[in-house]
């Protein structure tokens, strides 16, 4: 199946997924979808700078990071046309549709001088969409590529410090959403930025529940 194909299936697959849900969507996840605040406060772009978002579903992210840093300007992509219209609503309902711009892409493949008329971003970040995008290295090499600055990234870790049971039924769970937490995240993540000569922090938090890892700087790992 060529990769065209493969983008068009998961696109169709995540609106189906999301095509209520989206509507109940950061009610029920502000539960488990921990960190996402913690890498929003870190991102820190320059004076106007830009950031975008890799896989930015309702733009629940996006309007607490513009709320947060209102001399920068956004960008989001989804794969899901479903989440966008959510997104846009929601944007405009904040007021801040002057200041957010999105499209609808593949994480793993986009131009953005073509999606938004800019070749790079100050900053670029991706939370909890790695552990539901096929081919998730590739949006790991899209985010490098979109970023002048910094990458940030979270989502869930291996759980490491928590019990079995807790794992068990949390992977039983995310199962039903097409997640699948990716054990070698960290390790990928290390080894592209270690490629472009770039530095790497990783952080687990809540005993591995989920792992923050920011790539940045000229300084090679």
């Amino acid at each position: 199946m060529s990769a065209p194909e493969l983008s068009a299936g998961h696109s169709g697959l995540m609106d189906s997924v999301y095509r209520h849900q989206r509507h109940i969507y950061d009610l029920t996840r502000k539960y488990y979808l921990l960190g996402r605040d913690r890498m929003i406060s870190e991102l820190a772009p320059p004076m106007s700078g830009t950031v975008l978002e890799l896989g930015c579903g309702t733009g629940r992210n996006l309007i607490l990071a513009a709320r947060r840093f209102p001399n920068a300007h956004f960008y989001g992509l989804d794969i899901s046309a479903e989440m966008l219209v959510t997104a846009r609503a929601s944007i405009a309902r904040a007021g801040l549709s002057d200041r957010i711009s999105l499209a609808q892409a593949d994480a793993t493949s986009f131009d953005a001088a073509a999606l938004f008329g800019r070749g790079g971003f100050d900053r670029v970040f991706v939370s909890y969409a790695l552990s539901m995008i096929p081919g998730w290295e590739r949006s790991v090499s899209a985010a490098l590529t979109a970023s002048a600055g910094s990458v940030h990234i979270v989502d869930f870790g291996q759980q490491e410090g928590l019990p079995g049971w807790f794992r068990k039924l949390l992977r039983g769970w995310l199962a039903r959403f097409h997640v699948t937490p990716r054990e070698t995240m960290a390790a990928e993540i290390a080894a592209q930025a270690r490629a472009a000569g770039k530095s790497c922090r990783f952080t687990s938090l809540y005993r591995g529940y989920a792992w923050l890892v920011v790539v940045g700087g000229p300084k090679p790992i």
